[in-house]
């Protein structure tokens, strides 16, 4: 099914993801739009939560924020339902993660507040594009990702190290892979590094802390993105009674087209007072 959907209308891609039908990750899905990562808390935390994006673009780059009890991302899809929209969720209870789940419906609450990051997989097919080929989507794979030792800037109580996912690129190409990269900010923009991993606090490539393991050839770079895992961290360390993330990996795909300057559709009126 994931090399179906790789050339698949991201209507298509949508349905499947809703229905059940597809549960994996979303790598090379969805070309051309947006790709999101998830944070859904209570209210009472959003304002801290939203302070500390703001203060770690780079890990946090926020494209779309839900109203207070309302599923329906209109700022980022006409027909988002983010309950049923993402492959898969982690749900977290008191800093802990207690599940995963393929829909979040039965425990959706009516003072929950969505939170869209944008993801590196965005950008993804224009390297491709460019001939820089990626290990994960050739072989069905999820992108590794390490935690760092790169502090994030605390906001309340969120806090902690960043995430970092990594692609091997040949040596001679990770200055035209950084430069395409820069080209979209809401989708974390140039690598924060490259080279030594050590330099990053990451010992072991071999060993992401999610996702697939990926071969660095010996004529390849490790090279490290800002990863919208980044405030699953934060989350944990915020010890909430309750919050969902995606699994990582496993995004929201938007509406929005990946190289828009502000990532917000113009809403329908129906989805304003849509009722959950």
């Amino acid at each position: 099914m994931y090399e179906a959907l790789k050339n698949s209308r991201l209507a298509d891609v949508r349905t499947a993801i809703r229905t059940g039908t597809y549960r994996s990750h979303t790598a090379g899905l969805g070309r051309g739009h947006l790709q999101a990562n998830l944070a859904i808390m209570p209210e009472a935390y959003a304002l801290d939560f939203m302070r500390y994006c703001q203060r770690n673009p780079k890990p946090c780059p926020l494209t779309g924020v839900s109203d207070t009890g309302n599923p329906f991302m209109f700022t980022m899809g006409h027909d988002i339902d983010i309950r049923t929209d993402v492959p898969a969720y982690n749900v977290y209870r008191d800093g802990h993660l207690t599940e995963t789940v393929d829909d979040i419906s039965d425990i959706w609450r009516d003072d929950f507040v969505v939170f869209a990051l944008g993801c590196s997989f965005t950008f993804e097919h224009a390297l491709q594009e460019a001939g820089i080929s990626l290990w994960h989507i050739d072989n069905d794979k999820t992108v590794p990702m390490f935690r760092s030792s790169i502090e994030t800037v605390p906001a309340g109580p969120f806090r902690g190290k960043m995430v970092v996912s990594m692609r091997a690129v040949p040596k001679h190409r990770v200055a035209e892979a950084a430069e395409i990269s820069k080209c979209y900010p809401l989708a974390h923009g140039g690598p924060v590094h490259w080279g030594e991993p050590k330099e990053i606090g990451i010992h072991d490539v071999t060993r992401p802390d999610w996702g697939d393991a990926a071969p660095v050839p010996d004529d390849h770079v490790p090279v490290f993105w800002a990863c919208g895992v980044t405030p699953q961290v934060a989350l944990e360390a915020a010890q909430m009674p309750i919050c969902i993330t995606h699994k990582p990996g496993h995004m929201l795909i938007t509406d929005v087209a990946e190289d828009a300057e502000v990532p917000v559709l113009s809403p329908k009126t129906e989805n304003l007072t849509k009722v959950p």
